[in-house]
């Protein structure tokens, strides 16, 4: 198991041995202060692209539900005839950057969450660790109303409209900590006069959302094979930032016999990852089977079923009531 894999772990238990890395914490924070500070003061140079942009972003390191979240906001949007597109930091993406994500781009090349949004939305997207550039390479191609920046909140460089942080009630803050003691990007006190959508079944606030599970599908081998025969063993194969998310989605569909094989998030799967010393079919996320989709067409060969779980973010009516405000208020009527 790797150094990043302990700590993940160590954070989700909140386990007291994580008090030894509070030096570092306190570096994180006096670098991140001091960051933030510069770009307020104008010292940094702050991007302001020509369309207004929505950042949808999180406090904490690894999963809170942002992507489902993004998904459904861009086809909210395209429905109600803004003209929308998607920008992100293509982590793990090899570039070249800045990059336009077309459909069926290798994953290893664009990324495997803007390879998963465009799969879901045709929505135009850049991508690129530098956003200005994304921004005005997106602009080149398309006439666009709104961008919509995936993730990028911490990325003070780019100004931003409307920012909305998701936070996932059932995962919570952990410890409250910032990096590396905890897997808080930025303090508590950052939630505090923003739009935070919790992301729970169960919610304390009216802006809120949830994840409903879809029909799993087979990735691979024959369209007509029975979904969850009766005592089937499965290999749960997961690389996202929360594995146990995907866990308690295998519970709500009665899957339970699982042999479970987590990877870091992003992980740059091989062929040999999913390969086991038993034929039991795979079950998997769809940010990781975009992954494995390509990875497919280089082997042939591979004929273990690969069942895909999809999950569809529900947004509470108050969303969108505040997201149509938010919108008109930069100038946005929806037609």
């Amino acid at each position: 198991m790797s150094m990043a894999q302990r700590i993940q772990d160590a954070w989700n238990e909140q386990a007291s041995w994580l008090v030894v890395l509070r030096p570092l914490s306190w570096l994180y924070r006096l670098g991140f202060c001091t960051n933030q500070a510069l770009y307020k003061s104008g010292i940094k140079k702050v991007y302001q692209a020509p369309v207004p942009v929505m950042v949808i972003g999180n406090i904490t390191v690894g999963g809170s539900g942002k992507t489902p979240l993004l998904i459904q906001l861009v086809k909210y949007l395209q429905q109600q005839g803004v003209r929308v597109g998607v920008i992100s930091r293509g982590y793990g993406a090899q570039g070249p950057f800045p990059l336009l994500v077309q459909q069926g781009i290798d994953p290893g090349i664009a990324g495997d969450e803007p390879c998963l949004i465009v799969q879901s939305t045709q929505v135009p997207m850049a991508v690129g660790p530098n956003r200005q550039a994304a921004i005005e390479l997106l602009l080149e191609k398309e006439s666009l109303d709104l961008i919509i920046s995936d993730d990028g909140l911490q990325h003070w460089a780019l100004a931003r409209d409307i920012e909305w942080i998701v936070l996932d009630r059932n995962r919570g803050l952990g410890n409250e900590k910032l990096l590396p003691e905890g897997y808080l990007r930025e303090p508590k006190s950052r939630l505090n006069g923003s739009t935070v959508i919790e992301h729970t079944k169960v919610a304390e606030s009216e802006r809120n959302m949830h994840l409903e599970v879809g029909q799993p599908y087979l990735l691979n081998n024959d369209t007509d094979k029975l979904w969850f025969e009766p005592g089937q063993y499965f290999n749960a194969v997961v690389g996202i930032g929360f594995p146990q998310r995907f866990y308690q989605t295998l519970n709500k569909l009665k899957v339970n016999r699982y042999q479970a094989h987590e990877f870091p998030d992003h992980h740059d799967y091989e062929i040999s990852d999913l390969s086991f010393d038993n034929s039991d079919a795979i079950i998997t996320t769809e940010k990781d089977a975009v992954k494995f989709k390509a990875l497919l067409k280089q082997h042939p060969e591979f004929n273990i079923p690969i069942w895909v779980v999809p999950v569809e973010a529900v947004l509470s009516p108050d969303c969108y009531v505040l997201l149509r405000q938010q919108l008109q208020q930069v100038g946005i009527q929806f037609s």
